[in-house]
């Protein structure tokens, strides 16, 4: 039952967060209990269920170079404004996201998890969009604290 509640918890917070930044997509993953590897586990305005299917290695893709940084990381126009190849990019094009940003989800000061808003068009993120997606990140930090341990 608290496993459910705390999943009502996620999906609250991921809501809200989707309308006040105005996007369409917001996504969370999390690196594996054990080993590197890092898994979308919740999208919500998603276009399909690829993003379930997608586990990037520790440094790779979004999600694993904010956990491997430890920062925020946001892209404009993609894939014109990336480094490295499209395919290192899964969540982006799984969901043809051209513009997100992405925050780190921490667990005893050691990012475990990412928290990734996106649109389907052109976009920068402003700053208020950008503290408000950080405050989400807090919010699922406390959310998810018994799970990353």
């Amino acid at each position: 039952m608290t496993e459910l509640r705390e999943l009502q918890e996620v999906i609250d917070v991921c809501s809200q967060l989707k309308a006040v930044a105005c996007c369409d997509f917001v996504g969370l993953a999390i690196q594996n209990k054990v080993g590197p590897d890092v898994r979308w586990h919740y999208a919500i305005g998603n276009l399909n269920d690829k993003y379930k299917r997608i586990t990037v290695r520790f440094g790779k893709g979004i999600a694993g170079k904010i956990i491997s940084s430890g920062s925020p990381m946001m892209m404009t126009d993609f894939p014109h404004d990336i480094l490295g190849k499209m395919t290192d990019y899964p969540i982006a094009l799984a969901e043809k996201l051209v513009s997100s940003y992405a925050v780190p989800i921490f667990f005893n000061h050691v990012p475990k998890g990412v928290l990734l808003v996106g649109k389907r068009e052109k976009y920068s993120f402003s700053e208020e969009e950008q503290e408000k997606v950080k405050a989400s990140a807090l919010s699922l930090e406390q959310i998810l604290k018994k799970h990353l341990l």
